[in-house]
């Protein structure tokens, strides 16, 4: 013992206490099997870790130079991208002006917590598909159980938060958007569209609709594998990350009335970027691109509606020609929506109506909620018990049947669970309603549902770039002034 230096011991020891305080962070004390091999690497060293150093072939040599330092840097990616931080780019719109596509950002998983992957072998830096070999990042067994360890906080009202998207534990490869289960809602619909059986709007008639359309349409597609592919399913932590604000809390009772937010019966403060969509006449004069971009418009956000039967069903009257000119739409912040009123050449301004939401969740619920008036509906909180009814059943289906495994049935008119009758259930886990600042361009949780608390990655804490997809590399395409921003909630 004496024989050792004492850099070698120092080295020893701040290894082995990081390895202690890690095994005791994740609770995994097998972790501390490693610590015989720290002792051999900075003390003993009776094991030739660089035997290839010696070799006498030079080539060879540099292969392994190479080879070590990938295996060196892929081992310190998974371990910080795992625990530590992760990095995500915005890929939509849902959040603007919050934050913009193009963003990217550092996620920080300590925030609310890291968690124990459910799929631990895995190439880092691919969610669930390897680039160019375009197969799985993953290998699917081991899978472990949901742990996630202590962080600094929880999830807050208002937070701005990176989830695994629920609804993608089921995913047809050739259409990944929208979601499996509006593809079985959509493909139904048009089919019973075609028998001439069309939508009741009645609520008890809409739930018996909506099933058959979902059973019609999952038949159709995975029959039709030429448009939608190969149908896969995937663990938590494989499926897409999406990025929404938190706006519903375990417990909370959530409603919308005319895109005005309510929780547990009071309005709530807007986020300062809250945007809606909206249809704008002008008196024939066009819009510059430049003049919708000082409004923050981006080219992808513009459509333009020449036909006449959109307009009339807008309430808007031809010229006195009889002709319809050009009809804008596009998103706009209240800040926007009031500089635009300003300009002389536009006539008319109209929000976006509800009818153009589409389906909203749960596509066989009972009630007809739409996306600017849903709910009201209580957010499932751990350890509270709900009585269940068929009337309330397809709200909290997915939760107790697909997120907290249990086997979920109706029989004779009696609801199921593990194959006894059951007129409560008590929740497992907490529950998060997520929504964009964007709000009608945003698939969230009126959408999908909830989202449970095992698929929450992380917290976004730092825009480190920003591009900007409507303006050249040295034309403004960085957008310097967002760079290493905080991310604020």
């Amino acid at each position: 013992m004496k024989k050792f230096a004492p850099k070698q011991w120092i080295k020893f020891i701040v290894a082995a206490v990081l390895l202690i305080l890690f095994a005791g962070w994740v609770g995994n004390f097998w972790i501390l099997l490693l610590l015989p091999v720290f002792f051999d690497i900075y003390l003993s060293k009776r094991v030739n870790y660089g035997f290839w150093k010696k070799w006498e072939n030079k080539a060879a040599r540099k292969v392994m130079e190479w080879v070590d330092a990938i295996l060196f840097a892929l081992v310190a990616v998974y371990f910080i991208n795992t625990f530590f931080f992760q990095n995500y780019k915005i890929p939509s719109s849902s959040l603007e002006k919050t934050l913009l596509v193009g963003d990217f950002l550092f996620v920080s998983k300590v925030s609310y917590g890291a968690r124990v992957p459910n799929t631990p072998l895995s190439f880092p830096l691919a969610q669930h598909t390897l680039p160019i070999l375009d197969c799985k990042s993953y290998i699917e067994w081991p899978q472990w159980e949901y742990k996630r360890l202590s962080g600094f906080g929880t999830v807050k009202r208002y937070d701005i938060v990176v989830f695994n998207f629920p609804a993608g534990d089921t995913v047809a490869l050739k259409v990944q958007n929208p979601d499996i289960y509006s593809s079985y809602y959509t493909e139904g619909d048009r089919q019973l569209q075609s028998m001439g059986q069309p939508f009741v709007k009645d609520s008890m008639n809409h739930n018996a609709y909506a099933n058959k359309c979902i059973a019609i349409g999952r038949e159709l597609v995975k029959a039709n594998q030429g448009t939608y592919g190969e149908i896969v399913y995937r663990p938590v932590d494989r499926r897409e990350n999406y990025v929404k604000r938190c706006v519903g809390l375990p417990g909370d009772v959530l409603q919308i009335v005319n895109n005005q937010l309510f929780i547990n019966r009071k309005k709530i403060t807007n986020p300062e970027h809250l945007q809606f969509n909206y249809f704008v006449k002008t008196d024939g004069a066009s819009l510059s691109e430049e003049y919708l971009r000082s409004l923050g418009i981006s080219k992808d956000d513009i459509q333009l509606y020449e036909a006449g039967d959109w307009q009339r069903q807008l309430g808007i009257q031809p010229d006195a020609n009889g002709q319809f000119t050009q009809l804008y739409h596009f998103p706009l912040t209240q800040e926007a929506l009031g500089k635009l009123k300003q300009n002389k050449s536009v006539v008319k301004v109209l929000i976006e109506p509800d009818l153009m939401g589409g389906p909203v969740y749960p596509l066989n619920g009972f009630k007809v909620w739409s996306r600017d008036n849903y709910g009201p509906l209580w957010i499932p909180k751990k350890g509270k018990t709900l009585k269940l009814s068929l009337y309330n059943l397809p709200i909290y289906e997915r939760c107790i049947r697909d997120y907290e495994h249990n086997k979920l049935e109706v029989k004779d008119g009696k609801i199921m669970i593990n194959g006894k009758i059951a007129d409560r259930y008590t929740f497992k886990m907490d529950y998060y309603w997520m929504m964009g600042d964007n709000r009608h361009m945003s698939a969230d949780s009126r959408y999908w549902g909830f989202v449970p608390e095992d698929h929450v990655v992380g917290k976004p804490i730092l825009i480190w770039l920003s591009l900007d997809k409507d303006r050249g590399l040295f034309d403004g395409g960085i957008r310097f002034k967002r760079l290493f921003n905080v991310v604020h909630n």
